[in-house]
């Protein structure tokens, strides 16, 4: 029987790794072994990476791979994308060195603004608190004024603070909706010292403001935090050419090729259930540029899902159309990212894929990354309109199963030439394998 663990956040790395081996492994010194290979042998390279989180027992590396031949707004970019799913970037790729012998991709930043809430509780008449706030709204911007300094200096800040009356749907329900420009930083930080400072001075001066009751004057504030959900900071990407640019073969012609594309991009549109995979193949390419450059796709997709379901109704956040003999696909997709703070001046990695993406700003960032989802979405939605996608993904993901069953380097060789004339399953390498091995040892 297992039993809890009084103290584990203290203990030296070793000693947790014992701890864990000997409570969970049937082979202790395995499991360690397996821990261990993973560590960096640069000891300050893995004091960072130790420091990045709590309780760290090893690495947990992912595959860091590049996109070549992406031609956005007429500059050449070689995309890093961290991901471990086979197909994601031979598919940007491909897709990429499309659109570079078709004008490339064109995009734009619409807006940048993100959100902060102060969420509080007040019992008492609204009118009374509305005046409030309005007599109260520049001193909260005062006391935040050690805050956001720098970040005023540099054209950001506190743009808007608004009084939301939310008691439709909770009893008392208020909020203090505060919109943001954080800049080249992400600005989760920022944002949340602002709204906190907030609150403290919104609940302080209630108690002084002359109208209020007793009982009005004991303002709760729920919490104070910034919201993932970015509508105002949107991004747009696109591609267009003349329709019958859209061939590459003679199998398909392309009015025949655009017509079947914006049928596929149409259902996605009014369908749910393949809206949602539709949109994880956006974000494929999306997360995996997010990842590679130190920001937090756990909040773009959290957001960027939101986004798609504005209209109450889940949908694609790609579109596509032929107007006049021109074939557009574009996106307009929320996406709040930073290049300076957090990892972006930690991770040796991550400096080195903002490097290679020419130091971008954080709209020059997003820009970069609605290309990655929409070439990753175009990519897609063409296999699956024209030869089917798991012909290229199973090729793709040939070498893992191959991996997976411990093929050395003469059978990996032989059975990649094989495949490249025969149809890829998972029960087809092993039989081809196994034959392989039967044939070696007679």
């Amino acid at each position: 029987m297992i039993k809890s663990i009084t103290g584990f956040s203290k203990l030296s790395k070793s000693k947790k790794i014992d701890w864990i081996v000997d409570t969970y492994f049937s082979n202790a010194e395995e499991a360690k072994g397996i821990l261990k290979q993973y560590w960096n042998t640069n000891n300050n390279l893995q004091q960072l990476h130790d420091e990045f989180i709590e309780n760290t027992i090893t690495n947990y590396y992912l595959p860091l791979g590049v996109a070549p031949n992406f031609l956005i707004n007429d500059t050449l970019y070689t995309i890093p994308m961290a991901i471990e799913e086979s197909s994601v970037v031979a598919a940007a790729s491909k897709a990429a060195k499309f659109w570079l012998e078709r004008g490339g991709f064109k995009t734009e930043v619409i807006s940048t603004t993100k959100i902060g809430q102060v969420h509080f509780i007040y019992k008492g008449d609204f009118d009374k608190l509305n005046k409030f706030f309005n007599q109260v709204k520049s001193r909260l911007i005062d006391d935040t004024e050690a805050i956001t300094k720098n970040m005023t200096k540099r054209g950001g800040g506190i743009l808007e603070i608004e009084l939301r009356n939310k008691t439709s749907d909770i009893d008392n329900y208020y909020q203090l909706h505060t919109s943001f420009e954080t800049l080249d930083a992400m600005g989760a930080n920022f944002i949340n010292s602002c709204l906190e400072q907030f609150a403290k001075t919104f609940k302080q001066e209630a108690l002084s403001f002359d109208l209020f009751s007793e009982e009005e004057k004991q303002i709760e504030i729920v919490m104070s935090i910034l919201s993932n959900y970015v509508p105002d900071c949107l991004v747009r990407a696109e591609v267009s050419c003349n329709v019958e640019d859209l061939s590459e073969n003679a199998t398909i012609s392309g009015e025949a090729f655009a017509n079947k594309f914006i049928q596929a991009v149409q259902i996605a549109e009014v369908e749910p259930y393949r809206a949602v995979t539709h949109n994880k193949g956006i974000m494929n390419g999306i997360d995996a540029v997010v990842l590679a450059t130190g920001n937090d796709f756990r909040a773009v997709e959290a957001g960027v899902h939101a986004y798609a379901s504005r209209h109450g109704k889940y949908s694609s956040l790609t579109h596509a159309k032929v107007e006049n003999g021109i074939f557009t696909f574009w996106m307009e997709i929320p996406l709040a990212l930073g290049t300076v703070g957090g990892l972006t001046g930690l991770h040796p990695l991550v400096k080195l894929a903002l490097e290679l993406l020419h130091k971008p700003s954080a709209k020059e960032l997003m820009q970069i990354v609605a290309v990655a989802g929409l070439a990753q979405n175009f990519a897609a939605l063409r296999s699956l309109t024209t030869t089917g996608i798991q012909e290229g993904h199973m090729k793709m993901h040939l070498m893992n199963i191959l991996n997976q069953f411990e093929a050395n380097n003469t059978e990996k060789e032989i059975l990649t030439k094989y495949f490249k004339k025969n149809t890829v399953t998972h029960n087809a390498v092993i039989e081809a394998l196994n034959k392989l091995r039967v044939s070696n040892e007679n």
